[in-house]
């Protein structure tokens, strides 16, 4: 995600080259390398003017969830194994936990979905997401 917000916030008809990325992030040119991979594949990004030139957002900031950038690397959301529609579960049909399962799955996609790159970068999540901890 800080990779998609480092590359949202270079607005200047310019693109951001990896090794900014990667020193700005504080990350290595070859896990940068899987990152961009996949959000390219997810035409998330793209190369501004050829394989030398810096990347942009394929589409404006405001229009790219974070279940956008989750789906780019792990596919539909399970946070069980037995959500995911390509897992068969024997006990699905008689399991006293799926209906929790389900519905805390469904909150956390929920969740992905309302929050946009350009949320992040104005700071700004849905005040009733923002949970305070106290110890």
């Amino acid at each position: 995600m800080r990779a998609m917000v480092e590359i949202a916030q270079h607005k200047d008809g310019q693109g951001v080259f990896q090794k900014d990325i990667a020193e700005n992030q504080k990350i290595s040119i070859k896990y940068l390398d899987q990152i961009i991979s996949s959000l390219k594949a997810a035409e998330l990004i793209i190369n501004l003017k050829g394989k030398k030139s810096g990347y942009i957002l394929n589409r404006e900031a405001d229009q790219i969830t974070m279940a956008d950038i989750f789906n780019a690397f792990e596919g539909k959301m399970s946070i069980v194994e037995c959500l995911n529609p390509s897992v068969f579960c024997e006990f699905e049909t008689k399991c006293k936990t799926m209906i929790f399962w389900r519905n805390l799955n469904s909150l956390i996609s929920s969740y992905f979905e309302s929050i946009t790159v350009q949320d992040l970068m104005d700071n700004n999540i849905p005040e009733e997401f923002n949970m305070v901890f106290s110890n």
